[in-house]
């Protein structure tokens, strides 16, 4: 985001304020119900979008250092992440290439090699096969090149490390993808952050549901009375779309205070909280001194696994008593706030069961949501 687009979205901000008016989109739209709770079209969401398009899989930071590992899993496949001598990230399917057991069950690590915890056959950290026991009486003609670990598509950019899977006929690419939000993307410089805390937690819910909970304003007086609602002005917000992805700013209260203030003093950040939905299913609540990195994973049409991870500015010193406070009661509160919106999700879901609505409807101050939905629909197709 150049300075220019700061103090841009900072006086459309304004502006709405003076006018006493959300930012409206044309028209009210409608949301059928089936889209949260069909069986067919999640499985067709998860070949269509998860297993095509490019996802976060990890901050830098949780892989910095040469031989560092990571496991995780990502629309139902268990990845590897390696980290190599010549200091590149690589991406493997986490599945031994003799029997297919589980090659790696530690989460995280430091190794050069792996060993399947089966018969032994080992790779190095480049995915190679390097040692495979009694081969010359078992496998006299073993091809070890051909034995290496399947790889994923995998890059490093702005602090974060990229998967793709890529096993279906639509090309995403990642530089077309990133490239509407690049210029957001590096002046946020997350490349400069590490994970502080991480809260996983399972919710009986539509993964779709709790990304729209995140791309409007409206309920924050209400949903987050006990939390952060004091701290934003009512339904004040504005959104712009990126390709695929979406930018949303929520302005807080200290907004009225730039009217006060000169232009060159303006800081968007310490005056409005930016949610960058990024396509498909990860969120950066972007506040003043950190980021929130938010995950959505889908696990059946009404259960979804988010990873919420606050991320603080990197230090090679020790933490004090003091900011380890700080950090920590930032991190709970903004999975006390966040929480309250999946509790809610939970029983937007349950509703769905009892027949009562056919469609949700989404006002002109929700029309992010929409937008959102007509680019899943645009990738089902």
């Amino acid at each position: 985001m150049d300075r220019e687009t700061e103090i841009a979205l900072l006086d459309e901000l304004l502006g709405l304020r003076r006018e006493n008016s959300a930012y409206l989109d044309e028209r009210v739209t409608h949301s059928p119900v089936d889209r949260y709770t069909d069986a067919d079209r999640f499985n067709l969401e998860r070949e269509k979008i998860f297993q095509q398009a490019p996802m976060i899989i990890a901050h830098a930071s949780e892989i910095a250092g040469e031989g560092d590992f990571l496991c995780r899993e990502m629309a139902g496949f268990p990845v590897l992440l390696t980290r190599d001598r010549e200091g590149a990230v690589n991406a493997f399917y986490n599945v031994c290439r003799h029997r297919g057991a589980t090659l790696v069950t530690k989460p995280a690590g430091c190794r050069h090699r792996f060993t399947c915890p089966y018969h032994a056959w080992t790779w190095d950290n480049q995915g190679h096969l390097i040692a495979v026991p009694h081969q010359e009486q078992g496998f006299p003609e073993l091809d070890k090149d051909a034995y290496g670990l399947k790889p994923i598509a995998c890059t490093e950019r702005y602090g974060w490390i990229w998967i793709q899977f890529g096993s279906g006929k639509k090309e995403f690419g990642f530089d077309p993808f990133l490239s509407h939000l690049s210029d957001d993307l590096s002046w946020l410089q997350m490349d400069q952050l590490e994970v502080y805390a991480t809260d996983e937690r399972m919710w009986d819910t539509n993964w779709k549901v709790v990304v729209e909970g995140g791309l409007e304003a409206y309920h924050f007086r209400v949903a987050h009375a006990r939390t952060i609602g004091s701290l934003f002005h009512d339904n004040l917000s504005t959104y712009q779309q990126f390709g695929a992805h979406i930018r949303s700013v929520l302005a807080r209260r200290s907004v009225d205070d730039l009217v006060e203030m000169p232009r060159n003093q303006w800081r968007i950040r310490e005056h409005a909280n930016l949610l960058y939905t990024v396509f498909p299913n990860t969120a950066f609540l972007v506040q003043s001194d950190h980021v929130v990195w938010i995950v959505f994973a889908p696990e059946a049409p009404d259960k979804t696994r988010i990873t919420c991870t606050t991320l603080k500015p990197r230090s090679d010193q020790p933490v004090s008593e003091k900011e380890e406070n700080y950090w920590r009661k930032n991190h709970e509160l903004t999975v006390a706030t966040l929480n309250e919106d999946f509790e809610l999700a939970e029983k937007i879901q349950r509703g769905f069961s009892l027949g009562v609505n056919q469609h949700l409807t989404f006002g002109r101050y929700e029309g992010a949501l929409h937008r959102f939905n007509e680019q899943v629909d645009q990738l089902l197709k």
